[in-house]
């Protein structure tokens, strides 16, 4: 009884938002469109003029921007599937992975990596908010610190409709307040433009692959900035031929398409620093890469010194909000999906808040901020193992080679705890980049440590599913109930069926036949979320013993797009 009692509080959507199962219809009331502009309102933030103007120092202006392409061409397009499975069957990252390479259990593994990431970056933005604090009304930095922690609970804590409100509300301020000034001074001082064009920062201002390479390395640290992303565009609406146009927008748009936004502001940032050790302080050196020293001499260039330092705090409190309340809302949802899964116990996503907070102003206090192009260099190595294995397996694993279930099947008891595919290349992707980076195949190869990441990843996920015939993907073929799991658009059913544990109805996609029959005999539905708090298999069908034939998941996803077909 305490454990259905547990369900049910998870099943509170005011607070919970979903964290371990799929996003019905009935929370999707918003449009296409709106989750659009709340997605991208959340990639506001500030440190892509940070890490912009930290390679563009190190690198100088057009080994940068190189790099910056690069690596947001590669973003792009590692991005594209993941976010497109996130959009259409409303599942956050974790769920996606589980259905793609890494079982129940796995993909544990990759959450913590992306709970991390939220950590890291709300300490960077925080930081940033502390820099401001400090040089507009001299509040000391560990104080600030606290200041920007604290101010993002009361929002973060209401999840999704509060974030929506937010994003909205405040998105057309952030770019009036970014974006005019910058245009003032390209329109009104030419000679700053050719100053950032010339130059060669720390290099001898050849361009060389190395550097290239070396730049985007950096840049690759802020791809799981899509994985945020899915956190809001996994409430989009279902995809029809009324809103297909819209829907596709606001997909590529504030799903991979968050990076294109994120290079021009990193290459922006580029400039900024350039401006300020040319037009203010030659000796600045890593001090221009500081966004709030970049905006007040942005600023300054055409009003009081007074005005200037005043908008670029409210510039940087906006940013800085709107960003960390999103890094809190995903890391909780992220550590609260991991506790959950391995206690089987939910004690509220909020505790996670502030768990989340906890580290990430450990982080502050340790001054991460000064360590941003060594710790982002490091962290990137990982991160882009992670992704690249995700998308190689939905790319190549379930669309050519048909060996992965099409369908992102995310539910106990479909699947096996473990799958070996996408752990064994996250785990060789990793150590064979984090080997390069520290130099032990020697010098050369430190640079491109990411690269290693990527193509390692990309060779071993198809080989992994080919080596262990998919056999570890699906644990059984169907989920006992007769009605599809997509409906005749392909999107997720509203079919709604009761759970007998916890009593409350949940959709089709949500819901398996339980192992415990009624009491006359009758079959009886469970719901995902009841069966993730149960720490049993009571409820949970047998495994099916399926041959290589019958295990194929092409036939299963195609199963479940019939009327009269069973369900994934």
């Amino acid at each position: 009884m305490a454990r259905a009692d547990n369900a049910r509080a998870a099943a509170e959507d005011s607070l919970e938002d979903y964290a371990f199962r799929y996003v019905p219809r009935t929370f999707r009331r918003w449009s296409a469109g709106s989750i659009g502009v709340t997605a991208l309102g959340s990639i506001a933030f500030l440190a892509d003029f940070s890490i912009g103007a930290s390679v563009g120092i190190e690198h100088g202006t057009n080994n940068a921007v190189l790099g910056i392409l690069f690596a947001s061409v590669i973003i792009f397009i590692v991005g594209l599937p993941i976010a497109y499975y996130a959009a259409r069957y409303n599942l956050d990252l974790d769920l996606i992975a589980r259905g793609s390479g890494f079982g129940y259990y796995g993909s544990s593994i990759t959450t913590v990596i992306f709970a991390v990431f939220t950590c890291i970056f709300f300490a960077l933005e925080g930081a940033i908010m502390a820099q401001g604090l400090h040089i507009a009304l001299a509040i000391p930095l560990p104080i600030g610190y606290l200041i920007s922690t604290v101010v993002v609970i009361p929002i973060v804590i209401y999840g999704m409709r509060a974030l929506e409100r937010l994003q909205f509300w405040t998105t057309p301020l952030w770019l009036a307040l970014a974006l005019l000034p910058l245009l003032w001074v390209i329109v009104s001082d030419p000679d700053a433009v050719s100053a950032f064009v010339a130059f060669t920062g720390a290099s001898d201002g050849a361009v060389s692959f190395e550097a290239i390479v070396a730049s985007a390395a950096v840049c690759f640290a802020l791809t799981p900035q899509l994985a945020e992303q899915i956190d809001v565009i996994r409430a989009m609406p279902p995809r029809t031929s009324v809103n297909r146009r819209s829907w596709w927008a606001s997909l590529m748009f504030a799903g991979p398409g968050w990076v294109l936004f994120s290079g021009i502001k990193q290459v922006i940032g580029v400039f900024l620093a350039v401006y300020l050790i040319t037009r203010a302080d030659p000796a600045l050196g890593q001090q221009a890469a500081e966004p709030v020293r970049q905006f007040i001499a942005l600023y300054e260039s055409i009003m009081p010194e007074w005005l200037a330092i005043g908008l670029a705090l409210v510039l940087v409190v906006v940013a800085q909000v709107k960003i960390n309340v999103t890094n809190a809302y995903s890391g909780s949802l992220a550590w609260s999906n991991v506790y959950t899964r391995l206690t089987k116990t939910y004690p509220g996503r909020s505790i996670f808040i502030f768990f989340n907070l906890a580290i990430a102003l450990a982080l502050m206090w340790m001054d991460v901020f000064s360590l941003i192009s060594f710790v982002l260099s490091l962290y990137a190595n990982v991160v882009m193992a992670w992704l690249v294995t995700i998308a190689a397996d939905i790319a190549i694993n379930k669309h050519v080679l048909h060996m992965s279930p099409i369908y992102p099947e995310f539910r106990r008891g479909m699947l096996r705890d473990w799958n070996p595919v996408g752990l064994v290349s996250v785990g060789l992707a990793s150590l064979l980049s984090l080997a390069a980076f520290g130099g032990l195949f020697g010098e050369g190869l430190r640079p491109f440590s990411v690269l290693i990441a990527i193509g390692v990843a990309v060779i071993t996920t198809p080989l992994m599913a080919v080596a262990t015939r998919g056999r570890y993907y699906l644990r059984r073929q169907t989920d006992g109930i007769a009605s599809p799991i997509l409906d005749a658009d392909g999107n997720p059913s509203g079919v709604r069926l009761r759970c007998h544990v916890t009593g409350y109805t949940f959709e089709r996609p949500d819901m398996l036949a339980s192992a415990e029959r009624g009491a006359h005999g009758e079959t009886q539905y469970v719901s995902s979320l009841a069966l993730t708090l149960d720490d049993s298999d009571h409820y949970v069908l047998p495994a099916e013993p399926t041959s290589w034939r019958d295990h194929s998941p092409m036939r299963t996803a195609e199963e479940t797009r019939r009327p009269k077909g069973r369900g994934g």
